[in-house]
């Protein structure tokens, strides 16, 4: 089975304007820089299947049912023409809570109890264990996400075309390949419109970037 994990294009949410409209989470769309990226990981794909000879007969496009994710999967799918598309709420973003759109100034201000509740898991490398206010822990994430797995492996479909978002596709990842929590702790998230393929058909190359790649941290 090949799976091509695909993380959404550029939101006016990544690009700090979303605070200003103050829309939920799930109703962030793509920004237009977001909506180009989303055509070049199409025309990317249709030249990538192509020259590796990859039919798309028996495929399924999953998506998350956030707007930015139906965005671009909507615009990639221009270029595949997948007619099998399935959504699915165990996809979407982990959710923020109370953290949501704010800086850490402004969530340290506002919440200061709760962040320090929040900062001891983060600091002793309890990322994956750290639950935000109101809000869900990567573990939560995984939980969902193994849901989902069980659900795509007893299907017949091949390849799978995943649309979803940075911390779902990592624990998407750690559950298929049984990682570690300290793994995610130091897995990088993706850039947008990043794709990232497993394929088990491929004993020595199991899981890489096809295109895009990790976010590069800024050092400190």
């Amino acid at each position: 089975m090949k799976i091509f994990l695909i993380r959404h294009g550029e939101s006016i949410s990544n690009i700090k304007q979303n605070n200003l409209l103050g829309l939920p989470d799930h109703l962030v769309h793509l920004s237009q820089n977001g909506k180009l990226q989303a055509k070049q990981t199409g025309l990317f794909l249709k030249q990538y299947l192509k020259e590796n000879q990859i039919n798309l007969e028996q495929a399924t496009l999953w998506i998350s049912p956030y707007t930015r994710t139906r965005e671009t999967a909507q615009i990639i799918n221009q270029y595949l023409n997948i007619a099998c598309i399935k959504e699915d709420y165990t996809l979407i973003e982990q959710n923020y809570g109370l953290f949501s759109d704010k800086t850490i100034d402004e969530i340290k201000k506002l919440y200061p109890e709760e962040f320090k509740h929040y900062d001891n898991y983060w600091q002793n490398n309890g990322k994956f264990y750290a639950k935000l206010p109101q809000g869900e822990s990567p573990m939560d994430v995984a939980l969902r996400t193994r849901q989902f797995l069980e659900t795509v492996m007893n299907d017949n479909s091949n390849p799978l075309f995943i649309v979803s978002h940075g911390t779902a596709i990592r624990t998407i990842i750690m559950n298929y390949f049984h990682h570690s929590p300290e793994w995610f702790n130091h897995e990088a998230n993706m850039q947008n419109c990043s794709i990232r393929l497993i394929d088990s058909e491929n004993e020595e190359n199991q899981e890489q970037y096809i295109y895009g790649g990790p976010i590069k941290k800024l050092k400190k």
